[in-house]
């Protein structure tokens, strides 16, 4: 039995009801697949990027952490070298000081003349030469050679050999020398150095350990004293 047209247009409006509402199924389906896919997407870069922030910042704080430490040291150090420059500032005023007393020695010829003697004999015997030129300051020439003929005698009774002295009166000790002798011999190749303040810093090199601790007390953390 052939359809009307009523019944055909009924049916073919039917059909295009059962497509749209299939094609809006499909279309609800692409909608709701694609946005959990965006928000999967979207959940996998904020996680992303919020572990490089956490890990920037935290590489930063470590920065700042060493960068602490570093100016912490720094300052440490800088600390303790102010308190060494101190220290070593005192020593070598008390040096100075020492230096000054050895120019009032000199003022007492007895006392000067005994010491000059004695600083000869100790030359000769380790330059140990039958001919020795005196090196002295210009003004101490009268005085050193008052002593020349004691000492030549000492000299002699000590290495049982005669000696012969000359004051050198071409060159001179440096007038701001507090005092003391150089010895040469073999035509000034070999020289002894027996000024008071060559004697001071023989003396202040072996002390200076023992003056620190004097002044400042024992340094736990020094292993060596020189």
């Amino acid at each position: 039995m052939a359809l009307s047209d009523a019944d055909v247009q009924k049916q073919i409006k039917h059909m295009m009801a059962f497509i749209e509402q299939e094609a809006n199924e499909k279309a609800e389906e692409i909608d709701a697949k694609a946005e959990e896919e965006f928000n999967l997407e979207k959940g996998r870069l904020v996680q992303h990027q919020r572990l490089k922030i956490m890990d920037y910042y935290e590489r930063k704080e470590k920065s700042v952490e060493l960068q602490k430490k570093i100016q912490s040291s720094n300052m440490l150090n800088q600390a303790r070298l102010k308190a060494l420059k101190v220290r070593e500032d005192y020593v070598r005023d008390v040096l100075d000081e020492a230096r000054q007393k050895l120019k009032e020695i000199v003022k007492d010829e007895s006392r000067y003349a005994e010491i000059l003697h004695k600083l000869i004999i100790q030359g000769l015997l380790q330059l140990l030469e039958s001919h020795v030129l005196l090196r002295v300051r210009e003004k101490d020439q009268r005085l050193i050679q008052s002593i020349l003929p004691n000492v030549t005698e000492e000299y002699k009774k000590i290495c049982g050999k005669e000696i012969v002295l000359k004051i050198d009166t071409e060159t001179f000790l440096s007038a701001e020398t507090c005092g003391g002798i150089e010895l040469l011999s073999q035509r000034g190749k070999i020289k002894i150095i027996n000024t008071l303040e060559s004697r001071l810093e023989l003396i202040a090199s072996q002390l200076v350990p023992e003056i620190r601790i004097a002044l400042f007390g024992r340094n736990p953390n020094r292993k060596f004293n020189d």
